[in-house]
């Protein structure tokens, strides 16, 4: 079949080096934003006397009726056309007669491709907002209904100090909140026309790019013709955000598949975010939060590849860059299936209350009530540190924990203990008086979750919506 830039061609290659080049199996996805760039682009060439309006008229028609068959699934896409824009155009023909060859005036696929990536991550960082904003509710409505759960709080996995569960989700609340900041960030360089930079000089034609570029609803144009067609910084903030925010997922993840455990049994998995064992009838398996963990590595991969693919490509174009498409594309998938599976799985999960107020009674978390308690009785922190470190030892050789202990045993210790030790190592109490700014304390808590609900209000108000 006759390629639409034969004309410098004698020969024409074989059937599998086509396939091997051609990349419609995937940028098939950009169908519309392709579509949409086409229109603002034919609108601008009528206006700028560069087509008649009656040839303006007849290609906006048939793309209308291109871009309603791609809204019903009606297209079928020809390997042979290589890409969504030469397939677009040899449709256009076909549905119009030869004046769909003028379409193509004052541009290149280059600035095409480039227009059609930055309106398709322009739409999908928007909707992953959103999506970070619903998880963040689903986490702000757990957490307030678990402020007073005492639950031990960990480091290097082991039992660290009691805190408030709540506390320990609004950990998370934060954590989306720099991600939902870093992608409204990358949406400023996302919201930049490409479109009229041609294959890397401009063009002779008299195009207005800030037409279309208002047409598009880009707030901005590149400066340099050469950039705009070679840049692709944007995919590659878009794929370093993502693998921050995925990293976030999966710390969370692998703290839901242990306390799923046997061994802890602090929540239990909604059915419908776990799945049973072919052989086991009693396995309850936290599959989706293993699969969002699992994830991880692909969009990782997505990342280091792009930089791989960028790092020795002279300006502008190269063909090389046909490669930064499918690692965006399921990117984009992948982080917005993920955040949407996971605001479903903690807004069903159940808190087993019991189980942590079980933990935190059976462990030595408040041994630092008890050094501070000396700390604030006059003896050197250090010292207190001490005390506190041989009273656990002794503890852990008679198999009891620090509430167990005699006043006897806690006055040999130091003399300065008094009855009132017993309050103070209970985690209730531990956790009520961390009220220190951003602590665990029940008050602090509180106050945490009043901002996280202000932040949410916040942003829908003022952040910028490009």
């Amino acid at each position: 079949m006759k390629k639409l830039w034969n004309g410098r061609f004698k020969g024409s290659s074989e059937e599998w080096i086509d396939e091997f080049g051609a990349s419609i199996p995937f940028d098939h996805q950009l169908v519309l934003e392709d579509i949409e760039g086409s229109l603002a682009h034919v609108e601008m060439l009528v206006q700028c006397s560069i087509l008649s309006e009656q040839d303006g008229d007849l290609i906006q028609q048939g793309l209308q009726v291109i871009k309603h068959k791609a809204e019903n699934n009606e297209l079928k896409f020809e390997l042979s056309h290589e890409d969504i824009h030469l397939n677009i155009e040899k449709m256009l023909i076909d549905e119009i007669g030869p004046v769909g060859g003028k379409l193509h005036t004052g541009r290149s696929r280059n600035d095409q491709v480039a227009t059609d990536m930055h309106l398709y991550l322009k739409k999908q960082v928007q909707e992953i907002i959103n999506s970070i904003d619903q998880f963040q509710r689903v986490l702000v409505n757990k957490a307030a209904q678990h402020v007073h759960s005492v639950a031990p709080g960990y480091t290097h996995l082991q039992r660290a100090q009691p805190i408030s569960f709540a506390h320990h989700l609004l950990a998370y609340f934060w954590m989306m909140d720099r991600d939902k900041e870093r992608m409204n960030d990358n949406l400023k360089r996302i919201d930049c026309s490409p479109l009229g930079a041609g294959a890397l000089a401009g063009t002779t034609f008299p195009i207005d790019r800030f037409m279309t570029a208002k047409t598009l609803g880009f707030s901005s144009v590149y400066e340099n013709s050469l950039d705009a067609v070679s840049d692709r910084d944007f995919i590659v903030e878009f794929l370093s955000n993502s693998s921050i925010l995925i990293m976030h997922l999966s710390r969370f993840a692998e703290e839901i598949i242990l306390w799923a455990s046997q061994e802890f049994q602090f929540i239990e998995l909604d059915d419908a975010y776990a799945t049973g064992s072919s052989i086991m009838p009693q396995k309850k398996n936290p599959d989706m939060a293993e699969l969002i963990r699992g994830k991880t590595g692909r969009v990782y991969g997505h990342l280091i590849g792009m930089l791989t693919t960028l790092k020795g490509l002279p300006l502008a174009y190269n063909k090389d860059m046909q490669e930064d498409k499918e690692g965006m594309f399921d990117t984009a998938q992948t982080i917005q299936r993920s955040l949407d599976i996971f605001a479903g799985m903690v807004e069903t999960m159940k808190v087993n209350e019991s189980n942590l107020a079980s933990a935190v009674a059976k462990d030595f978390s408040n041994a630092t009530e008890l050094a501070d308690y000396l700390a604030v009785k006059g003896i050197p922190f250090r010292d207190a540190h001490e005390i506190v470190g041989k009273l656990v030892l002794h503890c852990v050789e008679t198999n009891i924990f620090l509430v167990d202990l005699s006043i006897e045993d806690f006055q040999n210790a130091c003399p300065l203990i008094a009855e009132d030790i017993y309050e103070v190592l209970s985690p209730e109490q531990a956790v009520k008086r961390r009220n220190s700014y951003g602590g665990t304390g029940f008050a602090q808590v509180e106050i945490q979750i009043e901002k996280a609900r202000a932040a949410l209000i916040d942003k829908e108000a003022g952040t910028k919506v490009f």
